[in-house]
């Protein structure tokens, strides 16, 4: 039997005159009334500014859900929506897609240094259809910055999958990142890539191991 999802935590900075900062507390507190969300801890940073220090918090309002930190107004939709995304295998993917698309690539790979298996998501992104040009822009960005580093190793099987999938422009995009990732691991997958139907496809792979000396 599944276990149901432990409903998540909450943490909110905020600071006297702050516009948005009630409206965000008041969404918050509906959740806690409503068990979306299981405990909810306001700070007024005022008062104990060595909060916001210890965070790397700059501007209120500043909520945490679970894993989940969001800067800002929050409407309680958003709210209510994180709050249901934690602790989800959906959850990561979907956070870090919010996180590219407002030019957070730097929070990416803070996370991804702290827990390298969080670099899945971004292979689950990858593998999504409806994934924008600016989250597949923003992968590549966080790949090049671990370009010959192992952190990005976990990420090969996944993307050697993604090699065979469907659509032409997914597999071009995996046979890429593979080639920021290096290392003798993605040659096979790059091998059968030479077979591709697709003529991007195949240059992405030849190239790739023309530049390992590995054709």
């Amino acid at each position: 039997m599944t276990q149901p999802r432990e409903a998540p935590d909450a943490l909110l900075l905020l600071a006297p005159g702050c516009p948005h900062c009630p409206a965000v507390l008041e969404g918050l507190s509906g959740l806690v009334k409503e068990g979306e969300i299981g405990r909810l801890e306001a700070v007024n940073i005022a008062v104990h500014p060595e909060q916001a220090a210890d965070l790397g918090v700059r501007s209120v309002p500043w909520t945490r859900i679970g894993e989940f930190e969001l800067e800002g107004v929050q409407t309680p939709g958003e709210l209510r929506r994180w709050a249901g995304l934690s602790g989800t295998p959906r959850g990561l993917p979907e956070y870090f897609m919010h996180l590219l698309k407002n030019g957070r690539r730097d929070k990416v790979e803070a996370m991804a240094r702290q827990a390298p298996q969080r670099l899945l998501a971004l292979v689950t992104l990858l593998a999504d259809a409806e994934s924008s040009m600016a989250v597949r822009l923003g992968i590549g960005a966080v790949l090049e910055e671990f370009q010959g580093d192992a952190i990005a190793g976990v990420m090969i099987p996944g993307l050697g999958e993604l090699t065979r999938h469907a659509g032409a422009l997914t597999r071009a995009d995996a046979c890429h990142y593979l080639s920021l990732i290096g290392g003798e691991r993605i040659v096979p997958y790059l091998k059968d890539c030479l077979a591709d139907e697709n003529a991007e496809v195949r240059e992405i792979a030849a190239e790739t191991l023309a530049e390992m000396g590995a054709q």
